[in-house]
């Protein structure tokens, strides 16, 4: 079984999850830990002679220590790079949370000392016209590690965020500040502070902008510990 699981969401699409997904995994193998992680949905998935493939999700397989077949790592892949549930649609395909909380408890029964569970754009993405992803760790009882990506709206986009995964009964573990442009936004400093002061959670590091940035690289500027409390 693994022994601690976190589902890692953003304020947005594009923030930076699969990075900061990525470099948590090998943050953790630096300590000498096992890691797993799954992308239970993707769309933006490119054709390739092995099917479907999802850049992320193949960084995510690249990062974590156990071999896994790709179809475990992302078991839903859909071609349009649009939301999830309109890509299902448009592949005639279904999603619900409970198909995709199972492919998690199918991943969980494997030994590992940390699981990653990857969600898609940010909190609230729909599944379908009942369900938002939300849904998915609200059934695991998963606590939630939140990405925000360092640019203008951000204390808005997170405490909100915040405000929405307390509401659903789940805890924000921690969150990571990432620079998603090489131009650092303005008054950085007092953006982080308020950040730190109001998100009520610990903030595990702030990862800088690197181009071509490989998570390996960027592992030094976590710090886990929190993460491993108990």
């Amino acid at each position: 079984m693994a022994k601690t699981c976190y589902f890692v969401t953003g304020t947005d699409t594009g923030v930076g999850k699969t990075l900061v997904s990525a470099t948590l995994l090998e943050a953790a193998k630096a300590r000498g830990m096992r890691t797993l992680a799954i992308k239970p949905v993707a769309s933006g998935c490119d054709m390739t002679p092995d099917g479907l493939r999802n850049e992320d999700a193949l960084i995510l397989q690249a990062a974590m220590t156990e071999s896994l077949p790709y179809e475990q790592v992302n078991p839903v892949a859909l071609a349009p790079a649009i939301a999830p549930h309109v890509a299902a649609a448009e592949a005639g395909r279904s999603l619900s949370a409970q198909r995709l909380v199972g492919f998690c408890r199918g991943l969980q029964t494997r030994p590992a000392d940390l699981m990653l569970i990857e969600g898609a754009g940010g909190w609230r993405v729909p599944l379908n016209e009942r369900e938002t992803y939300a849904a998915v760790p609200r059934a695991l009882g998963t606590p939630v590690i939140l990405v925000v990506a360092l640019r203008l709206g951000c204390i808005n986009h997170a405490l909100l965020t915040a405000e929405a995964i307390r509401a659903d009964g789940l805890t924000l573990a921690g969150w990571v500040a990432n620079r998603p442009a090489p131009e650092v936004m303005a008054n950085e400093p007092e953006t982080l502070n308020y950040l730190r002061g109001h998100l009520g959670a610990p903030c595990l590091g702030v990862l800088p902008w690197l181009e071509n940035a490989a998570p390996a690289v960027l592992a030094d500027a976590l710090d886990l510990t929190v993460l491993f409390e108990k």
